[in-house]
């Protein structure tokens, strides 16, 4: 089988994948969803979804650094990466043992192409597409719950030392704007902010996300004086892709209300 990853970047495969290693946490839990849990042999420890992965399967370390000599003893046949969760030294180093697919997920439309190649290389093609078309009903459902309704600035945390935003061009932005947000930072990626330039912003809301840094209800008050709404949000709601995307939608029709 040969296919293209999200980078464009070829790759050959000899049949369906039996043993996978899995950098990515929101895409080991599309792939247990899509009934693959027999060709899991390695996930990270930020693989969490579900929990009991990280007992049964083998850690080879983060995403951003692995353990290469457990990789190569697991002999995956397949290993599956992000552009933006693994850094491309490690899918260079990675492509020495075994073939290396790379997602890249900025709009939802991304994460569907994603969710179909998965199916076609795993002969999960119809479990895919159910799954697709399942987010697709209920994404259209949240657009006319949210038709009509104001737009709101919002500005999205996710690091507090240095105190880090979302940006445009990432997945989380995408998902700012399908809940009718529009995001104060113009810049792309992750840019460092200040209280101070997040006061100059003046958003109507202030969204302290949950992941990667666990912002919770102590720290609300750091920025109160932001003079602002302030609201936590499960991040994994706003930054997984896949089959998250079901229980994500269903999140975001009460996020405001």
């Amino acid at each position: 089988m040969e296919l293209r990853d999200q980078l464009q970047r070829k790759i050959v495969l000899d049949g369906i994948p039996q043993r996978v290693v899995s950098l990515v946490p929101s895409q080991t839990e599309l792939l247990f969803d899509l009934g693959l849990e027999e060709s899991l042999v390695g996930i990270t420890k930020f693989c969490v979804h579900p929990a009991f992965l990280r007992k049964t399967k083998k850690i080879v370390g983060g995403t951003k650094e692995v353990h290469m000599d457990r990789i190569k003893d697991l002999q995956p046949d397949l290993i599956l990466c992000n552009k933006e969760e693994n850094t491309p030294e490690m899918v260079g180093a990675l492509e020495a043992i075994a073939p290396v697919h790379v997602s890249n997920i900025i709009e939802i439309e991304d994460a569907f192409k994603m969710m179909l190649q998965y199916g076609q290389v795993f002969n999960r093609e119809e479990l895919a597409k159910t799954m697709l078309q399942s987010i697709q009903k209920k994404i259209s459902v949240l657009k006319n719950l949210k038709k009509g309704k104001a737009t709101k600035r919002v500005a999205y945390l996710i690091w507090k030392k240095p105190l880090m935003v979302a940006g445009k061009n990432t997945f989380i932005d995408t998902l700012l704007k399908l809940n009718n947000f529009e995001n104060v930072y113009e810049e792309d990626r992750y840019p460092v902010t200040s209280l101070e330039e997040l006061k100059t912003k003046k958003p109507d809301l202030i969204l302290l996300s949950s992941e990667p840094y666990p912002f919770s209800e102590k720290h609300i008050d750091l920025f109160k004086e932001a003079g602002t709404e302030i609201k936590l949000v499960d991040g994994e709601y706003f930054s997984w892709y896949g089959s998250r995307l079901l229980d994500a939608i269903d999140y975001f029709k009460n996020l405001t209300d």
